[in-house]
């Protein structure tokens, strides 16, 4: 039994110490809404399968489905990669040389107690306030470009039905960063009503309220001007809105009873975590991106994986029973 103990220890100690695993987690502390387009862009070859695998569905209406879930996934995608590296890069200036940017009675506030800044939470959640905040404001421009995408790539689908093609595009852009977007940052941080919006809901899951918050406005915006579009037939209008409706509902209550389910799991794994690389320089980092890692995984697994199959089947029965437009 001892010997047994011993090797799953050493298997543990290999899971925490993965330097995949790190990477990843520091590259969402870094940038929370480029990892959440690149886990949507990783998942979302999974979700035309589950839309096409519904059964007793319309094929035209599976189509419609996947045509939506092409374009939002590239839109966002784009749009995440392009806005986000700049947003990043002046980001990271700060929490290398927060004296350099930020005025010496912000870096006491925010310091809230701790005797380094990147050590408290209410830094990590001003900061992260700008970096999954992205997400956010970009959320309404992606569905925008989705609902006047969609119909081009439904389109697409409908005229090569029988063909299979596979594009594959990796892009290495590098974005030399200015001071002047890290210095207009350090003034927003300098505002008192943000440091005390932040020492006040520093130990709140706005990870996940961010990420839900998100999902609304890009659902709202996509059905308003799917609504407004005359290039869908009034069949397909239907379909999308509806399909897009439930989606989202299933896909933010869903995740927040599994977040709220698998919290006291949560607590082990970052405890176990620290256990194994308490020596570690950039730890901090790593448990903030386990929070913010996890709210987008599993949102991102719902969504793609559990929820196409539900939303298809039963956007095309509330469209044959109601009429919203």
């Amino acid at each position: 039994m001892k010997v047994n103990y011993q090797k799953n220890n050493i298997s543990y100690k290999g899971f925490y110490n993965s330097k995949i695993l790190k990477k990843a987690l520091e590259f969402a502390a870094d940038n929370g809404t480029l990892f959440a387009a690149t886990a949507t862009l990783t998942l979302s070859g999974i979700r035309p399968l589950a839309i096409l695998a519904t059964p007793n569905t319309d094929k035209k209406n599976k189509r419609i489905a996947c045509a939506k879930s092409l374009t939002s996934t590239t839109c966002g995608y784009l749009i995440a990669l392009f806005s986000s590296l700049p947003l990043s890069n002046a980001m990271k200036k700060i929490d290398d040389n927060p004296n350099e940017f930020l005025k010496e009675n912000t870096i006491r506030v925010l310091k809230n107690g701790k005797d380094n800044l990147n050590k408290s939470k209410a830094y990590l959640m001003a900061t992260q306030l700008f970096k999954l905040g992205l997400g956010l404001v970009i959320s309404a421009p992606k569905s925008i470009l989705t609902a006047l995408g969609t119909p081009y790539i439904l389109k697409l689908i409908n005229t090569n039905i029988d063909n299979k093609e596979k594009i594959n595009e990796q892009k290495n852009i590098v974005f030399k960063g200015k001071n002047n977007l890290s210095n207009k940052i350090g003034k927003i941080l300098d505002k008192k009503w943000l440091q005390n919006f932040v020492i006040r809901n520093k130990k709140s899951n706005f990870p996940l309220h961010i990420v839900a918050t998100t999902d609304s406005i890009s659902t709202a915006t996509f059905v308003y001007k799917t609504s407004k579009d005359k290039n869908f037939e009034k069949n397909e209008k239907k379909t999308l809105i509806n399909n897009s409706i439930i989606s989202t509902v299933l896909s933010i209550s869903s995740t927040y009873i599994i977040d709220w389910l698998t919290k006291d799991k949560t607590d082990k794994f970052i405890e176990n975590y620290k256990k194994y690389n308490k020596n570690d320089p950039n730890l901090l980092k790593q448990i903030n991106g386990i929070k913010i890692a996890k709210p987008i995984i599993i949102a991102g697994l719902i969504y793609y994986i559990i929820i196409p199959s539900i939303s298809t089947y039963f956007a095309e029965r509330i469209g044959k029973k109601i009429n919203p437009l």
